[in-house]
């Protein structure tokens, strides 16, 4: 799951992403509204975790490109005020959640893997293909009954791969879903850490390769 953090405090922001990454995710972090409109303009996000109160650009305006753009992106609406007023306004807005501040991240974690499911075909919250059983919010991998102990992007990369329901899923689609901005695009990090999670997974391999075009389960 790829997620965007938008937080003008940013101490909060860096916090918040490094514990959506410890969770498996990958995360990009902005500080201001203008960035945000620009990251979302390039990049493609399950969730935005967005902070109302921005400067240059209102958290609202931001919302409401995303709206506009109809982007199948979900946003999770941050604020300080804990008002009922203000949080009807945010869900009319186009925000699918709204969380008042000060949260518990156990809770922010929570609604931002709850909102990663609703997508077009709405998804369980345990993934289950080829005897493999995904708990995205345990997160637990079995392999036929067996606990597979995971790092945090071999983790994210089984994640999407179980979200494609069997699709191909490209070297670029991993490497945009499974890390951040950051990332070398040039880097063989795709590739080993497939080959890492196959070894992991165990025999009779359930990933598979198809020439050309990228992997699948």
């Amino acid at each position: 799951m790829r997620v965007l953090v938008v937080e003008d405090e940013q101490l909060l922001a860096d916090a918040v992403a490094t514990g959506l990454r410890r969770e498996a995710m990958a995360v990009d972090v902005v500080y201001d509204g203008a960035a945000a409109l620009e990251r979302i303009g390039v990049n493609d996000y399950d969730v935005v975790v967005l902070d109302r109160d921005l400067p240059l650009v209102h958290g609202d305006d931001v919302c409401r490109r995303i709206v506009e753009l109809g982007m199948p992106t979900r946003v999770l609406m941050l604020t300080a005020s804990g008002d009922v007023s203000d949080r009807v306004e945010g869900l009319e807005i186009g925000a699918d959640d709204y969380l008042p501040k000060p949260f518990a991240f156990s809770e922010l974690t929570a609604r931002v893997r709850a909102l990663g499911r609703r997508t077009s075909v709405p998804l369980p919250p345990v993934l289950e293909r080829a005897g493999i059983k995904l708990d995205p919010n345990r997160r637990e991998v079995f392999r036929d009954g067996r606990e597979v102990q995971l790092a945090p992007k071999e983790f994210a990369v089984l994640e999407v791969l179980m979200r494609s329901e069997g699709a191909v899923v490209s070297a670029e689609q991993l490497l945009e879903k499974a890390w951040d901005e950051n990332t070398d695009p040039f880097t063989n990090v795709v590739r080993v850490t497939v080959m890492t999670l196959r070894r992991k997974l165990g025999e009779p391999p359930v990933i598979v390769t198809v020439p050309g075009s990228g992997y699948r389960i």
